[in-house]
This record gives C-alpha cells, structure tokens and sequence, in this order.
C-alpha cells in the first residue's frame, strides 16, 4: 500500500489565504463563491450555526475580491472567473465585539473604521459611526476607482448575550443599527455586500434602511456553502478517511459510518444534502478521535436562559418537532418560542419537509448534539448534587448514546422526582 502524505487540517483557522498558503486540507467552496459574486442580488445574507464556516467563507470571499487570483489556482472558480478585477474590500468581523456594553462596543467599532481610515482617509467632520462608515466607503471608491465590497462577518455578536435582556438589547441594537445604516445611501458606490451571523433579527430593528438583503439561508443553491458534504468527504477528504480508518484499525465504510453518526445530519433546506460539522470534522481528523468538539467548545450562556425563559426541558429537545417555516426561520427579537433560536443556533435542524406547504419536521442532527445537549443542560434542572440524581443522569446519557427516548424520559422524571 503506498505511503498516504497527510495534511495539516485547519482546526479553528479561518483565513483563506493561510490555508492556502501553507497547503491546509480545504474543502472547495469556490463554486459557491462565484454564484455569490454574480448573483441577481448585491446584498446577501447567511446564517449558519457557530463554528460552521462562515468565517472562512467571508475570508474566501475577501482574497476572492481583492483579486488574488493566485490562490485560487487549481480550485473550480479558476475555471469560472475570467475578469479577476481587484476591489476596495472593508472587511468587518464583529465577533470580537462579544460580551460588552454601549460604550465598548463604540469603541470597538471606532477600532476597526481607523484601520481603514488609516488606509483611505477621514473628514475631521465626520464624527458618528455612520458618517464615518459612509465617508469611508466613498473615500474607497473614490481612490481605487472600483465600487467597495462591505463584508461583515457574525454581525449579531454583540447582540447575542443581550437577547434575553429587555434594557440592554434595544441600546446595543441601535449602536449597530447606526453602524450599519449607510449601506443604503452608498448603494452606487457599492459592488457586494455581505453579512453573516447566527440569528436572523428583522431588518426594521438592525437593517431599517436597507430592505434589499437577500436572505439565502434556506435557498438550496446554497445549502452546502458551510459545512461539508457526503461527497466531499467521499472525494476531496478520501486520503483522509484512509489515514483515520487505518489509525483506527477500520474499514473506510466503517469510520465513514462512525463520522455521519456523530457529526452529520444538517439541513438548511429541504430537500439537502446532509451537511457536517466541519469544525467537529477537522478535530476529529486531526486528533485521530471520535469525541464532542462542537458542543464541547462552549454551550452559549444565552440558549440556556432562553430555554428556562421559555420552559423548555431536556427532554422536549430530545424529540422531533412539526413547524412552519415563519414558526423557527424567525427574528429572535419577536420570540414566542425557543425553536428558531435553536435551529439557527445549530442545535435543532431540519429532518424532513414540505417546501410548498413550508412545513417541516425539526429535530437534533446527530449523536454529538443530541448527549451534549443533554450532559450540559440536565445539570441546569436538576441541581441536588446527589448520587442518585447524578447515576439517573449517566443512565440518561447511556440511554441518549443508545437513542432509546423512552428509557431517558424514565430517568428524567426519577431524577426530577428526586430533586422536587
């Protein structure tokens, strides 16, 4: 058998042009990059789950636009692209804006707009972040002579902590409201816009002027733009499989069965494609381990106060659910329930549909998700530290890893029983 050479994988990277650069494993996006850029639409929205690619796919889309063509060689947007026309791209990645107030969050954004007015200029008179944001985006145009590319990356960061707090939400959304609001009126100066993020909140409450942003997160065009398919596991990671089966002594039928089971089962849309966790995948790969790598990166603070606020139990999340599409593809700031912070959080998904009714059955993707959920929220209802409740938790987990409902819901209402 001939030596396999293996790769570096990008766990956590996601920059475009590092990956390439240092010959990262890189799944090939490109094709949807080239749709994006082309498309009848200028202002283009995503929501994809945290860690799922996003950030990668804005970067990607940022080498793409800045016209560096050499990255791209041997990727399928080289046979696409003919033009390779280098614009002005203010690129804006608001995660770093997490966990602060009115006034950290105005400066975190003043930090950003000084990089690129270092770069393009500044009129003195400009003083709010608007204006600024506006003067900037001409400045560009003005001096490269292209129209300017706007790509923000998880513009809801700052605002997700906050969801569930009824004083400090409204504050941070109209700081961004501000920021945001001259996409507009810069339209004729404008080539592409961009935004990603996790929630989707109502274009009156953060994009009250720009009411053109298509919204491709359920199109199925792009169903497979985050994440990683069947097929290209099967095709572009096979080299891959065939080290991991090897390390761990399988066939490549048999470690390819034990990734689907644990990390794929995502749709965005339906009918799709099943979709990996990439960032699962790419640990799971590079530590030559199946274990918990998505969930066990952090359970967000507010999914939990969101299910107590909505009295949603461990058990409810374990089974499946019927919803419209207005019913869990909705801005989390008009919630009746928990269900659209959830599926667009990545914790529920979609397991079949009826597009031209859009209705759809809901439900958790995979086993990964399915005993974190479990393992992390459990605590959370039952508090009593005691051997009995903590055995009924184990038992309830075994029961999860087996996906016997029944015997966990058995456990549950013991342990609840015990701690009441």
């Amino acid at each position: 058998m001939a030596q396999l050479t293996r790769k570096r994988y990008p766990v956590g990277l996601q920059t475009f042009s590092e990956l390439r650069e240092k010959n990262y494993v890189y799944i090939d996006k490109t094709a949807y990059v080239y749709e994006m850029a082309h498309a009848d639409a200028k202002y283009l929205f995503l929501s994809r789950p945290r860690r799922f690619g996003k950030s990668l796919l804005t970067s990607t889309l940022r080498s793409y636009f800045e016209g560096r063509k050499e990255l791209f060689e041997g990727l399928a947007i080289e046979q696409l692209e003919t033009e390779w026309t280098a614009y002005p791209v203010l690129h804006f990645d608001m995660s770093t804006a997490k966990h602060v107030g009115e006034k950290q969050l105005v400066e975190e954004i003043n930090g950003k707009l000084v990089e690129y007015e270092k770069i393009y200029g500044r009129d003195e008179s400009h003083v709010n972040l608007n204006q600024r944001m506006e003067g900037l985006i001409k400045h560009a145009y003005e001096q490269i002579g292209e129209q300017v590319v706007v790509l923000i990356d998880e513009y809801d960061a700052p605002l997700l902590d906050v969801m569930h707090e009824e004083e400090n939400l409204p504050v941070l959304r109209n700081v961004m409201r501000n920021f945001y609001s001259p996409l507009k009126a810069c339209d004729p100066y404008l080539r592409f816009v961009f935004l990603t993020g996790i929630t989707k909140f109502s274009q009156l409450s953060i994009f009250s002027e720009l009411n053109n942003i298509q919204n491709i997160s359920m199109d199925e065009a792009f169903d497979a733009v985050c994440g990683i398919t069947e097929e290209e596991m099967r095709t572009q990671m096979d080299a891959p499989l065939e080290l991991f089966s090897q390390k761990l002594n399988i066939s490549k039928e048999a470690m390819l069965e034990k990734l689907k089971e644990n990390y794929d089962g995502y749709h965005f849309t339906w009918p799709s494609p099943d979709i990996y966790n990439p960032y699962s995948l790419m640990n799971a790969f590079s530590k030559g381990k199946i274990d918990s790598y998505w969930f066990g990166s952090g359970t967000p603070t507010y999914l939990i106060e969101m299910l107590r606020k909505y009295g949603m139990t461990p058990i409810q999340l374990g089974g499946e659910m019927k919803a419209g599409k207005e019913e869990f593809d909705a801005p989390t700031e008009r919630l009746t329930s928990v269900v659209p912070l959830l599926y667009q959080s990545g914790y529920i998904t979609i397991k079949d549909g009826n597009p031209w009714m859009e209705m759809y059955t809901l439900g958790i993707p995979n086993r990964e998700v399915r005993i974190g959920l479990m393992k992390s929220l459990v605590p959370y209802y039952l508090t009593p530290n005691t051997f009995e409740t903590s055995s009924a938790l184990i038992r309830m987990t075994e029961s999860l890893y087996k996906d016997d409902m029944e015997a966990c819901t058995r456990m549950w209402k013991f342990a609840r029983h015990k701690v009441e």
